[in-house]
């Protein structure tokens, strides 16, 4: 009798019951999205960032993003000329005690429409920027601030990043990776070292090694200790700046000749040694889409260059961009007219080999 009474009562409150599938449709929208900015070590995810690193450049990879995630409302000039920008974020210290630092580099692949070559921009970690709900503050600490305590977050710190550099440049960020130095180390390992061309030498103030002028293989351990070099430095950070882009010439030249690049099977391999030390911005897109973008280009071989900055603010140690040709720059750089650029200004070009 009282299962009976149970089963009526049921059968009398059931078309009272809130149907589930706006809230089953809401979770799948969570979850997938969740996925796509989360991914980390898959086929398509990986081979961005090498690509991004070595600056090869990838195809398009977004349309737009969510309205919550949103950038500017600038619509920028190279969006429909076919340029690429990839941001590259290199981080020290995840994973480690204490979890995380600042960005320590800050690089912008430009792949220009007619797919000439690649151009490596450094953005100087001391750069005076507006960073969300922080103010004005250094670039290197949008990172910091979006990765937050207590549980540090590659992903979170990078879209900061990516909306401060959006901002900062006017150019749409149409994908992105960060690789901590952990990472870069077992990269570089992967290919039995990479060669780093350098112009003077350079002493370690972290392990008192000497790097002598001029062209040398290094393992991952030697790779990671030059790129923290700063202090021993004529211009500090730039230097480091600079030295962080002969590292990525030399890692392209490195992955050329192992026929890395255009091998889907050998380059997932190498970059398994990342591991969670590597996340990146690439909204799921297949691998045959990142890969199709290699015989495009005319040249893997890049233009490194900077930011045009002014020099350290007394006080703060801050750099502001140079008045007059920082503006001109980052025209150049969104309208897809680097090149000419590089042809006015030679001097502002870095040596990377």
């Amino acid at each position: 009798m009282i299962e009976d009474d149970l089963r009526a009562a049921f059968v009398r409150h059931e078309p009272m019951t809130p149907s589930t599938g706006p809230l089953r449709a809401a979770i799948d929208r969570l979850a997938a999205t969740r996925r796509r900015r989360r991914q980390r070590f898959q086929a398509a995810g990986v081979t961005l960032a090498l690509l991004a690193a070595l600056g090869v450049g990838v195809p398009q990879l977004r349309p737009e993003r969510p309205a919550e995630d949103s950038l500017p409302s600038v619509q920028p000039a190279d969006s429909q000329s076919g340029a690429l920008n990839v941001l590259l974020v290199g981080v020290d210290g995840f994973g480690e005690k204490p979890p995380y630092r600042l960005a320590d580099s800050i690089l912008l692949v430009h792949i220009p429409a007619d797919r000439s070559r690649p151009y490596l921009i450094s953005l100087p970690r001391d750069l005076e920027v507006s960073i969300p709900a922080r103010g004005t503050d250094k670039l290197s600490s949008a990172f910091f601030t979006g990765a937050t305590e207590p549980q540090p977050d590659l992903d979170a710190g990078y879209d900061l990043t990516r909306r401060v550099v959006a901002d900062l440049t006017g150019v749409r960020v149409d994908a992105g990776a960060v690789l901590t130095f952990t990472g870069l180390r077992r990269i570089t390992d992967a290919v039995d070292g990479v060669e780093v061309c350098l112009p003077n030498e350079v002493r370690s103030w972290h392990s008192r090694r000497v790097f002598p002028a001029g062209c040398q293989r290094l393992d991952g351990a030697a790779s990671v200790d030059l790129l923290r070099q700063r202090r021993y430095l004529p211009d500090g950070a730039f230097d480091r700046d600079r030295n962080t882009q002969r590292y990525a010439a030399g890692l392209i030249r490195r992955a050329v000749a192992q026929d890395v690049l255009s091998n889907p099977v050998r380059l997932t391999a190498l970059l398994s040694a990342a591991g969670k030390d590597l996340t990146v911005d690439d909204d799921g897109v297949p691998l045959t889409k990142l890969l199709r973008v290699l015989p495009e280009l005319k040249s893997v071989d890049p233009v490194g260059l900077s930011l045009p900055v002014g020099p350290l603010t007394d006080n703060v140690q801050r750099v502001r961009l140079d008045p007059k040709q920082g503006p001109a720059f980052l025209a150049a750089l969104g309208e897809d007219r680097l090149a000419q650029w590089v042809a006015q200004h030679p001097e502002q070009v870095n040596a990377v080999r």
